[in-house]
């Protein structure tokens, strides 16, 4: 079968599988009578940790058996974060289903283990994409189309969908940026609205900030109270106040803080800075979050889970001492662009009952006369991700260096793909070995385009994206670490590797030894005889989740302890 057959069926098969009746056939009102529904807005500052909070609110209530689903509403006009710079959003993440999304649905899956899809992340752009399409075809029969009712009813049918469709107890919703902000509010629109129609079915968590002034020595609070009359100004009255703070709040503050922003004096809940995002469930647990949030919905409220296999891993975590050093050699000189790398690697030190310190080096810097300086001092070194030219030449330089120093080494997507130019350079002999998305004139197309994404024009969501199957080698190094012959990963790219190198490739040693069964693409390439030498074309960070931790990255830190 033609490789340009195979992914195309490939893709088509993803859509079938996931597909859902379309959300414009979802009437507003057909609501599923059990669901209840969490809004989680946020106010004075970004980046206070919504994700973190909706995501503890959701393992505490999976904790106590009920089903849970987490959403984002983005309002950025971008139809997703597919061709957003990381610098601008931090790293992408991709769902098995294939969509690009928001961060922040990486710590969905982390902290509860569940498989989010295209249904949990939507932004401005999407929901106005969907509401002109619709005016295009005409289903609102010539009316004007207007943000109220038109887009707000579509965001309502958005927020209401997973409840009517996934049977779920709980939806917990996200909405990005802050309260006061523009392009915030018809998002706030709706909120207001779906709580007058679901009545006692949904609650309104509103998290801000409490700052210290170290020139006065107090908690200012009136940021806070601020960002609540704005949300009482656009027609909500938050349930429960999350403060987000450095120090410890009294009962006193707190009682204040309710006092002055209508809200029970137990259902405002500090988070306090923890050691990490892990232990922030066990503190919301600790204050009755859970319990606060089923009695104001008039829920039976039951005794409190005990959290075992996640006290036993903050237990594990703080009891790990000796550190691993880990470089990521990359470009992206921002935490979050590497997101759910420093998770998976953090976790697997956890399991490995290690400290895992990750060290970011600038591939942009790397040259022939300083790598062994920028590299050293390294257990092991993770080759990052990423897109076009900048700072290649550099992980080229960085990827040699550690295969001659045999060290622990994994390459993740890009990352491989270095691996397998490197190879081909300075193993095989061919010099200007390279991926046409570097070179369009090379030679020797080492790392060749996918035939189905010759002639696309549209960036957005047109690369392999989501999960496909992989069969692993008999005999070989990921198979032992797998433990089985197949897995299914997700995948974010355009270019694969060039499947008629293949044979030289394996013949001077660096071996395929992971295969998408359909397609016979390579996923995975090793280098038995060293150390530890591994590269996947898929993004396996995308999998590791607290409880569950990913094997490769797993068997790669033990590597580095041996080491």
């Amino acid at each position: 079968m033609r490789r340009k057959e195979c992914v195309s069926r490939e893709n088509n098969r993803l859509r079938h599988r996931y597909r859902i009746a379309p959300v414009r056939q979802i009437k507003i009102y057909n609501i599923v009578a059990d669901t209840k529904y969490i809004f989680v807005t946020g106010g004075v500052a970004s980046s206070l940790g919504k994700g973190i909070i909706a995501s503890s609110i959701a393992k505490l209530l999976q904790a106590r058996g009920y089903n849970i689903t987490i959403q984002k509403f983005d309002p950025y006009i971008n139809i997703d974060p597919g061709t957003l710079n990381p610098y601008e959003h931090g790293e992408c993440y991709v769902t098995d289903d294939g969509q690009e999304t928001d961060l922040d649905l990486g710590h969905y899956e982390r902290f509860t283990g569940i498989k989010t899809t295209r249904y949990n992340n939507f932004t401005t752009g999407r929901i106005y994409q969907s509401v002109i399409e619709k005016e295009r075809r005409g289903d609102y029969l010539g009316r004007t189309i207007q943000v109220i009712p038109h887009i707000t009813d579509e965001i309502k049918r958005d927020m209401l969908f997973l409840g009517k469709k996934g049977g779920y107890d709980f939806v917990i919703t996200e909405i990005g940026g802050t309260v006061g902000d523009i392009e915030s509010l018809p998002f706030i629109e709706a909120i207001r609205q779906l709580k007058w129609e679901l009545g006692k079915r949904a609650v309104c968590i509103h998290l801000t900030y409490v700052p210290y002034l170290s020139a006065a020595g107090e908690l200012k609070t009136k940021p806070t109270q601020h960002s609540v009359k704005e949300l009482q100004s656009e027609g909500i009255q938050p349930d429960i106040l999350v403060l987000r703070t450095e120090h410890q709040l009294s009962d006193g503050l707190r009682r204040k803080v309710a006092n002055f922003c209508n809200v029970d004096p137990e259902a405002v809940v500090q988070s306090v800075d923890m050691p990490t995002i892990y232990e922030v469930p066990i503190g919301m647990q600790e204050q009755g979050l859970d319990r606060i949030i089923l009695q104001k919905m008039g829920m039976e409220v039951g005794p409190t889970p005990e959290l075992g296999p996640w006290k036993a891993f903050i237990d594990r975590r703080h009891k790990a001492v000796e550190e691993l050093h880990i470089g990521l050699v990359g470009k992206y000189d921002l935490q979050d662009a590497y997101k759910s790398i420093l998770e998976a690697l953090s976790q697997a030190g956890t399991y490995n009952d290690r400290k895992v310190k990750c060290h970011f080096i600038n591939s942009e810097k790397i040259t022939r006369d300083n790598v062994a300086e920028m590299l050293a001092g390294m257990d092991g070194y993770v080759i990052c991700p990423g897109f076009g030219q900048r700072g290649i030449e550099g992980k080229i330089i960085a990827v040699e260096w550690c295969r001659e120093h045999d060290v622990p080494t994994f390459g993740i997507c890009l990352g491989m793909q270095m691996m397998v130019i490197e190879y081909g350079r300075n193993v095989l002999g061919y010099a200007d070995a390279n991926s046409l998305e570097m070179d369009a004139k090379t030679t020797h197309n080492v790392i060749d385009i996918m035939e189905d994404q010759k002639n696309i024009t549209n960036m957005g969501g047109t690369m392999r994206l989501g999960g496909y199957e992989c069969h692993l080698r008999e005999g070989s190094r990921v198979r032992a670490i797998y433990g089985k012959d197949t897995i299914r990963e997700r995948h974010r790219h355009r270019y694969e590797f060039n499947s008629q190198y293949k044979a030289d490739y394996e013949k001077a040693g660096m071996q395929c030894v992971g295969i998408h069964p359909d397609c016979d693409l390579v996923e995975i390439v090793e280098i038995p005889e060293m150390r530890w030498y591994i590269g996947t074309q898929f993004h396996p960070e995308y999998s590791s989740t607290v409880l569950q931790p990913h094997p490769l990255f797993l068997d790669f830190v033990k590597a580095t302890i041996n080491k």
